[in-house]
């Protein structure tokens, strides 16, 4: 490349960053000042030192902390018992021959595709006659359901990708598939199965429909429901919405951050070979 078709390249890099980065950067400065200088701000406001304020209202008056952990137990929960049954699923779909099996592939990643309003009418009736509504199964269960077809189709990818010569060969050493699959596929299969975790993660963490309909009290509230519950008596506490708000992105920007370069690879491998 060029000289000046690297600094253009450049140029342009760092214009797409800052246009990134600036809602950011806005938002955790403007729950640091006054409610009266979010959106207008004035000369007073601007001068005004920042203040930690809205957090100390964030979470002695407000409690989120409750919806934080209410949300860490969702996330978890879902993607401990969706991660088994994608990788299951996946690996027979890549290695066994079967007839049907890409149709097979194509309607679980189409029940993702599913709106998810229509339905939770009939999901909260079944929720409701199990017992389950306000609870953090009746949440983990339909998390499941539309989490499962994207690490599946995910995991799916990876795994045709990978050699079946190691496999083959721990079986003719007496392995069983599910310890070929334990002891050789998986640590191979690391970046993919990592990958799937943590947007099983980020989707549950970020699930506010089912989250709403499914929770009846703040007890079980997660992080989306408890933002958007955020009233005032006359207006609406934008400082504290957006403490909130950057509280709630702490965790997941960690995540990515500590894992990208397994969310790259296991996205590129995941969508080179279907």
């Amino acid at each position: 490349m060029r000289p000046l078709g690297r600094l253009a390249a450049l140029a342009a890099a760092a214009v797409l960053v800052a246009a990134m980065l600036a809602p950011v950067v806005w938002m955790i400065v403007a729950s640091l000042r006054p409610d009266a200088g979010v959106f207008a701000p004035s000369a007073e406001t601007v001068a005004a030192p920042l203040s930690l304020e809205h957090y100390r209202a964030l979470f002695g008056e407000r409690g989120f902390l409750r919806p934080v952990a209410n949300s860490l137990i969702v996330a978890a929960a879902t993607t401990a018992v969706t991660l088994p049954i994608a990788v299951l699923c996946a690996y027979a779909i890549a290695r066994l021959r079967f007839a049907g099996r890409s149709a097979l592939l194509a309607v679980v990643l189409a029940v993702s595709m599913f709106p998810q309003i229509s339905i939770v009418p009939p999901l909260y009736l079944a929720l409701r006659t199990l017992h389950l509504i306000d609870t953090f199964p009746g949440l983990v269960i339909p998390y499941v359901t539309f989490a499962a077809p994207l690490a599946i189709w995910l995991l799916t990818g990876f795994f045709r990708q990978l050699p079946a010569d190691l496999e083959e060969a721990a079986m003719i050493d007496g392995a069983t598939r599910l310890r070929a699959l334990r002891d050789v596929v998986l640590p191979m299969a690391a970046p993919g199965v990592a990958t799937a975790a943590i947007l099983t993660f980020l989707y549950a963490w970020n699930e506010f429909l089912f989250a709403l309909s499914f929770t009846l009290g703040p007890e079980h509230h997660t992080v989306p429901v408890a933002l958007t519950l955020f009233r005032g008596r006359y207006q609406v506490p934008w400082g504290q919405v957006l403490a909130a708000t950057v509280v709630a992105t702490i965790p997941v920007a960690l995540l990515v951050l500590g894992f990208q370069r397994r969310i790259i690879a296991g996205l590129t491998a995941g969508a080179t070979k279907g």
